[in-house]
């Protein structure tokens, strides 16, 4: 080799030698802090409280979701005492079949939503809704609830004109409860309640 090729080549060397160190011993890129999760319930601080006695356990903010939205016709319902029940990013979910497809949906409400969604045929009508069976999980801070309901449109009505079941997820926050979400379906003749869960 000649000597002007034996430098170019040594140069080389040392370069990809150089290149290579400064690549093993660089230090690992750090991976950015994601930003600190700011809960539902803390961005709200002007949202409504609840009554203690409404919350106080799972039956109890159970019976204060039924009874809010109850009542004859004309008569305006508390939606206050309904936004203090749920958190306040809180959703209301009925599960919907098309009667052309057959295909099942599911339509995703925001508290207000549901209240535009349910207050005109709720005061026009008359509507109550009571729960005839209740099965709770829960763990830790989550609580589970398979709700099974009737509904009435007269508190004295001998038969509901329609049943089903709620799934409530509730958070456990310290001594009180909150609704996350409700998200529910209608019995039909085709999908009628299982035995176990009606009243026992």
């Amino acid at each position: 080799m000649k000597p002007a090729n034996r430098i170019v080549a040594t140069l080389l060397s040392l370069s990809l030698a150089t290149l290579a160190h400064a690549q093993t011993s660089a230090a690992p890129a750090q991976p950015s802090t994601p930003p600190t999760l700011i809960g539902s319930i803390a961005t709200r601080t002007d949202w409504p409280q609840a009554k203690p006695d409404d919350v106080k356990s799972p039956e109890a903010i159970l019976n204060a979701v039924y009874s809010v939205i109850s009542g004859p016709k004309g008569q305006a319902r508390d939606w206050d005492r309904m936004r203090s029940l749920f958190i306040p990013d809180a959703r209301l979910i009925p599960a919907t079949t098309s009667a052309a497809s057959g295909r099942s949906d599911a339509v995703v409400l925001t508290i207000d939503g549901y209240i535009s969604r349910s207050q005109g045929r709720m005061t026009t009508n008359g509507f109550f809704e009571r729960s005839i069976h209740n099965e709770i999980e829960q763990f830790g801070n989550i609580v589970q609830v398979w709700s099974t309901y009737e509904s009435r449109h007269n508190a004295d009505d001998p038969t509901p004109f329609i049943r089903g079941i709620n799934s409530f997820q509730l958070l456990k926050d310290g001594d009180r409860y909150w609704v996350v979400n409700i998200f529910w379906d209608s019995e039909s003749p085709t999908n009628p309640i299982p035995e176990k869960y009606l009243r026992k």
